[in-house]
């Protein structure tokens, strides 16, 4: 079971714009090295390098040394452990359906010609 100090740590690590984006860039491109993530941002690469070290401390990234770079990999256990805590089985099949139904609703509602 995820701690009470583990979870401050995944909302203080989520909590952050850019912490977010780095997730989804690791989400979409498993393994990524520090560099090339590097690239999508407009800061140093050392603030970069801050935001994946509260990543890290959270669980969140988990990064394997190759050779003379590192790769970077999401880790959604510390999310899903924390929704664990307050979903249960039951809650969780409706909130998957209203999430469902507003992401068609939203879909529905954006004009023609639209893609974002």
């Amino acid at each position: 079971m995820i701690t009470d100090k583990d979870m401050s740590a995944v909302f203080h690590a989520l909590a952050h714009e850019s912490r977010r984006q780095v997730l989804d860039i690791l989400k979409a491109n498993p393994g990524c090295p520090v560099g090339e993530l590097a690239k999508h941002f407009d800061v140093s690469r050392i603030a970069v390098m801050n935001h994946l070290a509260v990543l890290e401390k959270a669980g969140l990234v988990v990064s394997e040394k190759d050779g003379r770079s590192r790769r970077l990999y999401l880790n959604a256990a510390p999310i899903q452990m924390i929704q664990d805590r307050w979903m249960s089985g039951y809650s969780s099949h409706f909130a998957n359906r209203l999430t469902g139904l507003k992401y068609a609703a939203e879909a529905a509602a954006k004009p023609p010609g639209d893609i974002s």
